[in-house]
């Protein structure tokens, strides 16, 4: 099937690897990918600052760079949240209302598209260890993500899967909000980084790589023995074959 890679601005200047991972996982569900090179953000940084106006110029440049039916996936569960729901606020009874909600209903965060589109789940990765998932409040309350991402990890040889307490309450980054109440978001982080050690685990993992970068921050900070790992690069550890992008 067809397939249109959305890379977000985030993932793309931070954490490239991880785009390549998403493209490797799709090829080897048995997808053709697309890349549009000129794409750029979905908008979400203007929209929630309350800058609409300039997060619909955005927005309208987004809706143009893909195709309405065509399936669109990204390592980004924040990012299709925008997309699923901040859109309805941008682009409702305008001129682009229909492509809208088309492009809507076809886009997928890629934990999401593996399992319930291309129906895999086992791609043949390896890591050692203990790890638990951190459900991000985007996957969860805006794309309805909770069991996809656990059937994933659960078919990684050498893996345990443990839950955390309060697995779905909030890391504490929520974009500008680490910055305008850093004290409020430094101890979210901390209460999420201390129920993983509890648990031992050698490993955090989720969807959104904004709410790793925020936990890792903690972690490197305060010398913790403790990994950030999105479920991409998860999904493509161990693998032996390799391929140059």
């Amino acid at each position: 099937m067809k397939v249109e890679l959305f890379v977000p601005c985030f993932v793309d200047q931070l954490y490239p690897e991880t785009a390549f991972n998403t493209l490797r996982l799709l090829e080897k569900s048995g997808c053709k990918v697309e890349y549009n090179s000129k794409q750029t953000c979905c908008g979400q940084p203007a929209y929630n600052a309350g800058y609409w106006d300039e997060a619909k110029e955005v927005g309208t440049k987004f809706l143009n760079d893909f195709t309405e039916n065509t399936y669109v996936v990204a390592p980004s569960a924040s990012c299709v949240g925008m997309i699923k729901s901040g859109y309805n606020d941008l682009f409702t009874n305008t001129i682009v209302h229909n492509k809208c909600r088309s492009l809507q209903s076809n886009i997928w965060e890629l934990s999401d598209f593996l399992i319930n589109v291309a129906k895999k789940d086992y791609f043949g990765a390896e890591l050692e260890g203990k790890a638990v998932y951190h459900d991000s409040c985007s996957a969860l309350r805006e794309c309805k993500i909770k069991d996809e991402p656990r059937q994933l990890l659960s078919k990684v040889h050498g893996l345990e899967m443990l839950e955390m307490a309060d697995t779905d309450m909030c890391c504490g980054f929520g974009g500008t909000f680490a910055v305008k109440f850093d004290a409020i978001s430094s101890a979210m982080a901390e209460q999420k980084v201390n129920h993983a050690l509890d648990q031992n685990a050698d490993y955090i993992i989720s969807t959104d790589l904004s709410c790793l970068l925020h936990l890792q921050g903690y972690i490197d900070k305060n010398n913790l023995p403790i990994k950030t790992m999105h479920i991409a690069d998860v999904l493509c550890n161990g693998w032996l074959e390799s391929t140059e992008y």
